[in-house]
């Protein structure tokens, strides 16, 4: 699933309260995909969540100079966190996913001042694993060049 940043603050902006908003977040979760329980690994753990999360990265079928990012949580909420980092992240090449900034998308959703600070830090510690996913990505894509 790939959202775009204009995409969702469009749809954020249609909702009223952030009582919808959550709604809205979590119905994005409920959307995912589902995680195969083999990647449920301590090496595909995202530390520094109060959740359980779990990210993997493959090869975008149709571009496979492109990633994909799938991830999972055991808190309703955090997926749809989920599906918001990887939607928008997904189907970029890495070095675009490396360089993107996402704090204005989070502070003009309102996700800077609506969620908890361990949401907030969970949040982050999942862009910084997509990010280190993409540099890493890129390494080897450098070594084999």
């Amino acid at each position: 699933m790939s959202l775009s940043q204009e995409e969702l603050e469009e749809n954020f902006s249609l909702l009223d309260d952030w009582e919808e908003r959550y709604a809205y977040i979590i119905s994005l979760g409920d959307a995912l995909p589902p995680f195969p329980d083999a990647e449920r690994t301590e090496a595909n753990k995202v530390h520094g969540c109060q959740s359980q999360v779990w990210l993997i990265a493959r090869p975008e079928d149709q571009a496979p100079d492109h990633i994909v990012f799938q991830g999972d949580s055991d808190a309703r909420i955090v997926k749809g966190l989920i599906a918001i980092v990887t939607g928008v992240f997904s189907g970029k090449r890495p070095e675009e996913v490396a360089a993107m900034d996402l704090r204005g998308l989070f502070n003009r959703l309102g996700l800077d001042t609506h969620l908890t600070s361990g949401r907030r830090n969970g949040l982050a510690s999942m862009v910084e694993r997509i990010k280190e996913i993409a540099r890493r990505t890129l390494a080897a894509r450098e070594a084999t060049s």
